[in-house]
């Protein structure tokens, strides 16, 4: 069984464990993390290319904690809401990932404006 972590992320949609602070897991511990079994992850190596897992002695899979969270972005994209595997594919990699970086650049360009604001006020 898994260790938790003490990190207090947002387990998201499903209530997935969190994710431990090790550097490497197995196919069967990122099955476990994410509620997705073995033969679907390597299926979806296949079917999203920002999915690479390191692999070593025996071709066995080592996934390192940004590929957890991708197939639990992945995960979400067609389990939760609905995207087929070429629509994940697009909102991964086209348009969605683009519409989603800016949206996440004009929120930190507020937040600063903010922030800027606060301090403003604290050197009164």
């Amino acid at each position: 069984m898994l260790e938790p972590t003490d990190k207090g992320e947002d387990n998201g949609p499903g209530d997935l464990p969190p994710i431990p602070g090790k550097r490497y897991f197995t196919i069967g511990e990122v099955s476990e993390l994410c509620g997705v079994k073995p033969h679907v992850l390597r299926y979806w190596e296949q079917e999203f290319p920002q999915l690479k897992p390191v692999k070593r002695r025996g071709n066995r899979r080592y996934y390192q904690r940004h590929d957890v969270l991708m197939v639990r972005q992945i995960r979400n994209l067609l389990y939760e809401q609905g995207f087929t595997i070429g629509g994940a594919r697009l909102q991964l990699s086209g348009e969605g990932a683009k519409n989603d970086l800016s949206q996440t650049h004009q929120i930190l360009r507020q937040m600063r404006a903010e922030l800027e604001d606060v301090l403003q006020l604290l050197r009164r």
